[in-house]
């Protein structure tokens, strides 16, 4: 029998998937549109294109709707893009972005877990 919580770390894990696709799916066609030229570009075009489809497939297949775990996502989303940020573009978040994102996580544990 599962648990409530036990179904909660499978929606998240399904969230971090998909979330871990869509930010570096989405720097890869980045840096392909900025530093790369012919087929190199459109190499990475297509892998981050797949990783993107990746995370459209991830999402949708969490068993939960959406609209449950919109917070956690948002959530996650805003920790898993500022890690890759520092990762591959070696940028550190500002306070502005640190204090907004700190908000961000508050905000999406708030709508997702909350209940009244």
């Amino acid at each position: 029998m599962k648990t409530k919580n036990h179904k909660l770390v499978n929606v998240f894990i399904f969230i971090l998937i998909a979330t871990v696709l869509e930010v570096i799916g989405d720097a890869i066609i980045r840096t392909s549109i900025y530093n790369h030229n012919g087929i190199a570009r459109v190499a990475l075009m297509f892998v981050g294109s797949v990783l993107l489809l990746g995370y459209g497939s991830s999402v949708n297949l969490a068993p939960v709707e959406f609209n449950e775990v919109v917070g956690l996502y948002i959530s996650t989303l805003f920790v898993v893009w500022q890690t890759i940020n520092f990762i591959v573009f070696r940028t550190v978040p500002t306070i502005p972005i640190l204090i907004g994102g700190l908000l961000i996580v508050i905000g999406g544990l708030i709508v997702t877990f909350l209940k009244v």
